[in-house]
């Protein structure tokens, strides 16, 4: 098949120099509010980027979570993979979810465990005192030690409590007898944990005769209490261990003394989980050729190598190469994708390698299990989310996860002449219609960025970012976003810099990736809201781009445990001299009020702010602002209704409204206007006003009679 000559340089890919105009027509567009963009790229990320960004860890991202709530059981596969949520009922009362341990998982982690030196010391604390605070770094092993402290005292039952239980409502989870952990609790500097909490616990613990673990990451908001330090075992005593369970009965001091395995544990220390993957690739040995290579081919080492084979085989055909690529860029996706858009970047290396001829691609070619297995990769059914419900797809996937990033970084270090073909697919998957294609566009970049980000930059990113169209600028907040979870070098301070560009579209570009970033490195919370703020003050935004800074402000009122940090910097803004900051610090909270979604701002009053004294200060005087200022109050108001709306469908949050509602209040005025907008409250549907609005109304002016009915 003949492939037609390539078309026209596209709009998106002509960079300009635009006046405000150009942002300001923008509003005429269908753009995708910041919160959609959030979950899309969550989505549709692929997992060998957040594999390998450090602050990833389970569902929990830094400690907030993939755009869904903390508390709730859950299966989440990341990538291309379903995403399955298991959520509780939105009329639960209860605050925090906990739930009993299986005694046979607690078993069989206990045949495999291995106690590092740090561990001994650690249960006799924990007999001791009743509580016990262990701290590790990440990956470290620290929750499987924490159970198997409290299975080794021998309690009846392990209950694992959620971890959005809040410091102050801990002692009140521990109404069972037995052991309870409560694992990765996220602490910021409104939520510590403090000695007293602890204390509680404690004196609730010896009447129900109970022991509770915490598990945090190296945290400085553990004030008063002196935490038991987590150190790692062995990888060679975790990886002895897990061989045994594996091959009970046997002897292993073969397969430990065979040269792959030995290698292995000689190349510097590896993280539990490795030597546990490791186990399983082990025991598996057969003494056969084809057991010994899989042993050999274990590791980053061998991954590079296999790569750098793969693009440097004379013998190998360019359509075999573009393959390659495309699975990497779509690992854990369909095949049709990698299959469909490996031929597109088949031209693209034709016309780079032969410029004088038409690219032809073969209409039929290898079946699709000849490709996968050529390229060591695998392929199964399994049911991919799509906005209209589950669907069964034929997904592939390496057998090693991170060769797709090693082979990425490879094509794009180690081939430089492969790089005007590779440039030009990327830019073409960018302006594709399907979400999956242009985020993982952004996830291969982002890869790229890492390699070599000032290439990166001035060939992809930088002609998306100042592009006029809105697909091409958001790919570009994808790829910086995903570029910063990797640690790219100084993306930081680009982000930073762009935030105040003279070009409006780097600008918005900058602007968007802030507030993606943030809820998934709830660390780089604070440095985002000094960005965003300082481009209010600087003035002169569009009103396509004063409403991009407040949604993507808004979305730091989504980061997991810091919203309490997040809360009092708004109200630190409310008292900057320029009137611009005060009123994107307004609008941003009117904003992530007015959202009834899961996790949303309101569910996190409910069950953690509302205790917490100094979030729950802050909050109330944010309300108070924001209702008083001429500019906000109909948006304030009309967040209220969500807010009471929301307390409809729950008790727990009517309890939180009853208790957020008085606080409100200063002046006549302030009751007369929340009485008022109770009064005149309709259902969503048109109908009557809802019970829960007389019960407000009777918390607002407890000496009046029960207003009418409507």
């Amino acid at each position: 098949m003949t492939v037609p000559p390539p078309p026209g340089p596209a709009p998106d890919d002509v960079p300009g120099q635009e006046p405000h105009q150009a942002a300001e027509g923008e509003e005429q567009e269908r753009t995708q509010e910041a919160r959609a963009a959030q979950r899309e790229l969550v989505a549709h990320t692929p997992g060998f980027i957040f594999s390998e960004a450090a602050s990833f860890g389970g569902s929990l991202v830094g400690g907030a979570q993939h755009g869904v709530s903390g508390g709730v059981a859950r299966d989440v596969f990341m990538g291309g993979k379903t995403e399955i949520h298991h959520h509780t009922t939105a009329a639960a009362s209860t605050a925090y979810a906990s739930g009993e341990i299986p005694q046979a998982d607690l078993d069989a982690l206990s045949a495999v465990f291995v106690e590092s030196p740090a561990f001994a010391s650690a249960l006799a604390r924990l007999r001791e005192e009743r509580v016990l605070v262990l701290a590790g770094a990440h990956a470290t092993g620290r929750n499987a030690a924490a159970l198997m402290l409290l299975h080794r005292l021998g309690v009846p039952a392990v209950h694992a409590l959620s971890s959005e239980t809040s410091p102050a409502a801990l002692a009140a989870q521990l109404a069972a007898p037995g052991g309870h952990v409560l694992r990765d609790l996220p602490l910021s500097r409104n939520r510590p944990l403090r000695d007293p909490h602890l204390h509680a616990a404690r004196d609730q613990l010896k009447k129900v005769d109970g022991y509770l673990v915490v598990t945090i990451e190296n945290s400085p908001f553990l004030l008063g209490a002196t935490p038991a330090r987590w150190e790692p075992p062995e990888p060679a005593a975790v990886l002895r261990a897990h061989l045994a369970d594996h091959r009970r009965g046997e002897d292993i001091e073969g397969l430990l003394s065979l040269g792959p395995v030995r290698d292995f544990l000689s190349r510097g220390a590896h993280r539990p989980a490795e030597a546990v993957k490791f186990a399983a690739e082990v025991a598996g040995y057969d003494g056969s050729e084809e057991a010994a290579a899989r042993l050999a081919d274990f590791g980053q080492a061998a991954v590079e190598q296999q790569c750098r084979e793969w693009l440097s085989d004379p013998e190998a055909n360019l359509r075999d190469k573009a393959f390659l690529i495309s699975l990497a860029v779509f690992d854990q996706a369909p095949y049709v994708l990698a299959a469909e858009l490996a031929d597109k970047l088949y031209v693209h290396f034709q016309r780079l390698q032969h410029p004088e001829q038409p690219p032809e691609i073969p209409v039929f070619g290898l079946a699709a299990e000849t490709r996968l297995e050529r390229a060591r990769a695998e392929g199964e059914v399994r049911d991919e989310a799509t906005e209209w419900g589950s669907v069964p797809q034929f997904t592939a996937y390496f057998r090693k996860e991170n060769t797709p990033s090693v082979l990425l970084t490879e094509v794009w270090t180690g081939h430089p002449s492969a790089r005007p073909a590779l440039v030009a697919w990327l830019k073409e998957l960018a302006r594709d219609g399907r979400p999956v294609v242009r985020t993982r566009a952004a996830a291969a970049t982002a890869l790229l960025a890492r390699a070599d980000l000032p290439s990166a930059v001035a060939l992809l990113i930088d002609g998306w970012a100042v592009s006029k169209s809105f697909g091409p600028r958001v790919t570009a907040a994808n790829t910086l976003t995903l570029a910063q979870l990797l640690d790219a070098p100084v993306v930081l301070r680009l982000l930073t810099h762009w935030c105040t560009d003279s070009h409006w579209a780097r600008r918005w570009t900058a602007i968007r990736a802030f507030g993606l970033l943030t809820p998934l490195r709830p660390d780089l919370a604070g440095p985002a809201l000094s960005a965003l703020a300082a481009r209010a003050r600087a003035g002169g935004s569009s009103p396509a781009e004063a409403n991009n800074l407040i949604e993507s402000t808004a979305l730091l009122l989504s980061v997991g445990g810091r919203r309490g940090e997040m809360l009092s910097e708004l109200v630190r803004l409310l008292h900057h001299d320029t009137a611009s900051v005060r009123a994107l610090a307004l609008a941003a909270f009117v904003r992530a009020c007015d959202n009834d979604e899961e996790d949303a701002l309101v569910e996190w009053y409910t069950t953690t702010g509302m205790y917490e004294t100094y979030s729950a200060h802050d909050l109330a005087t944010l309300w108070r602002t924001a209702l008083g200022d001429r500019a906000h109050t109909r948006g304030a108001l009309d967040a209220l209704h969500t807010w009471v709306h929301v307390a409809e469908r729950r008790a727990d949050t009517a309890r939180a409204l009853e208790f957020l509602l008085p606080a409100l209040v200063v002046t006549a005025d302030d009751r007369k206007r929340l009485s008022h907008e109770l009064l005149n409250l309709r259902a969503p549907d048109g109908g009557p006003r809802p019970p829960i609005a007389d019960r407000l109304i009777g918390v607002l002016t407890p000496s009046t009679a029960e207003p009418s009915r409507s």
